[in-house]
């Protein structure tokens, strides 16, 4: 990992944007360098993506992958060639050999299969060493193939962040705190999660009814076995967030709380509405991530239903916490999503991927509500988005993050994700020329004036 000043030691401002919403490709290609350049023209060091994980060809999702530690091929610029050296490639593949190996034998049987592994016969669905070994012999090369695929990846990100770090951008990653059922991870881990001898879940993943969805919503992954990961001192999430720091320079926990207490569906419940609260393991865990990851490096997605055990135990570890914009006109003087509870220590974004864009937000509002906003705008005849960005910049909030799509003033139609809905999501990407030298000094002008605009190397 490479040594720096702490990211929330002074105010920044940057863009939401994941990989695949680049123009163009939406790859590692020519545009994502082009991206880099225009937050260095917009005065704003910081580049935040959704996870780079591979993802299943069903949904799409980052948030439901094959692989919690693996590179997704797709982002791959198959423009730019790759000279193969051999020592360093065999080097990479033993550094990475205890998430890459299974990650390569589960692809290349999941290709061939095209059923999740619990489905798979038992020899293979227990990963037996010699079922295993013969059903890959025929598939040596693709096995191979797998593991350059994730060579060349590792090649072309770190060139891409080592490009951005010479111009003042760092890269801001997001980290599912749940992996998914049908996933390398688990398969290779069976004895970490809550399974059956079947290799099924016990209970899964959800959340409580919320602002997204009325009857909560079901993830469907499988919980952790907290006390087998104690057990082993925390060895797969120490792995994990150490691969995370290698690819990033700030890492969003997602869905924090599930460390505190997890909301556990049981598997035969119609909606997430039947769950309960499951504590988690609190402060072990979270040392066990913060002395891996460094200080200063984690950021809690603190959204939803939020107790004073889990404020607690975010502020305890000193990690930034989220304010969204959008979250913040019920009326309340204390909601904590109003500029004026923010603090220092947190992150600041008019919404987020799984909200509407801020001009999609706006036009869905009562009258009633858009009064509530005007009356904390800093200019209430400032149009939308422009009024919630400008919002943004001025937070006390260290980090203020606005979604492309803000920047770029769209519609509903851009929307990147709607919680519990199936169609239609991850899908959306800029139009060619959108992040232009006008838009950048439009930004600037914003970043400067909140005092967010930063040298290079700064």
């Amino acid at each position: 990992m490479r040594e720096q000043a702490r990211p929330f030691d002074v105010r920044r401002a940057g863009v939401l944007l994941h990989v695949t919403s680049l123009p163009g490709e939406g790859n590692l290609g020519d545009e994502a360098y082009r991206f880099v350049d225009f937050l260095a023209e917009a005065g704003c060091s910081v580049w935040q993506v959704l996870p780079l994980v591979p993802t299943h060809d069903d949904d799409g999702s980052p948030y439901n992958s094959p692989s919690a530690m693996a590179g997704n091929p797709d982002l791959i610029d198959s423009t730019r060639s790759e000279q193969l050296d051999d020592a360093a490639f065999t080097a990479w593949c033993a550094q990475q050999r205890d998430w890459l190996e299974p990650y390569a034998e589960y692809a290349a049987l999941r290709e061939l299969r095209r059923t999740p592994w619990h489905t798979w016969e038992p020899a293979l669905r227990d990963r037996d060493p010699q079922a295993v070994e013969d059903a890959l012999a025929p598939l040596a090369e693709r096995v191979e193939d797998l593991r350059l695929e994730q060579w060349v990846f590792a090649q072309q990100w770190a060139r891409l962040r080592e490009y951005a770090a010479e111009k003042g951008v760092l890269l801001f990653g997001d980290l599912p705190i749940f992996v998914s059922l049908d996933s390398a991870d688990v398969w290779a881990h069976r004895e970490l999660f809550e399974l059956d001898a079947d290799g099924r879940p016990i209970t899964v993943t959800g959340c409580p009814p919320d602002y997204f969805a009325a009857d909560g919503q079901r993830w469907n992954n499988p919980h952790y076995d907290w006390a087998a990961m104690a057990a082993e001192g925390y060895a797969w999430w120490r792995r994990r967030i150490a691969r995370q720091r290698e690819l990033f320079d700030l890492v969003r926990i997602d869905h924090f709380r599930g460390f505190e207490a997890a909301w556990h569906v049981p598997v035969a419940a119609p909606t997430a509405r039947d769950g309960r609260w499951v504590k988690g393991p609190g402060e072990e865990i979270l040392s066990a991530l913060v002395e891996t990851a460094g200080p200063g490096t984690l950021v809690a997605e603190d959204l939803g239903v939020i107790t004073p055990e889990v404020d607690e135990l975010r502020t305890r570890f000193g990690l930034p916490g989220m304010k969204v914009l959008q979250f913040a006109f019920d009326g309340s003087l204390d909601n904590p999503y109003l500029p004026a509870n923010h603090g220092e220590l947190s992150v600041v974004y008019t919404g987020t991927h799984d909200n509407d864009t801020t001009a999609g937000w706006w036009d869905k509002l009562d009258d009633r509500t858009r009064a509530q906003v005007a009356s904390h705008l800093l200019d209430p005849a400032e149009l939308m988005p422009g009024a919630l960005i400008r919002l943004a910049m001025e937070s006390t909030a260290r980090l203020a993050v606005v979604p492309a799509q803000d920047l770029l003033a769209l519609g509903s139609e851009s929307r990147m994700n709607t919680p519990g809905t199936d169609a239609g999501n991850w899908q959306w990407r800029a139009q060619d020329g959108a992040f232009d030298a006008e838009l950048a000094a439009q930004v600037r002008a914003l970043v400067e004036h909140a005092r967010r605009a930063r040298a290079a190397g700064a």
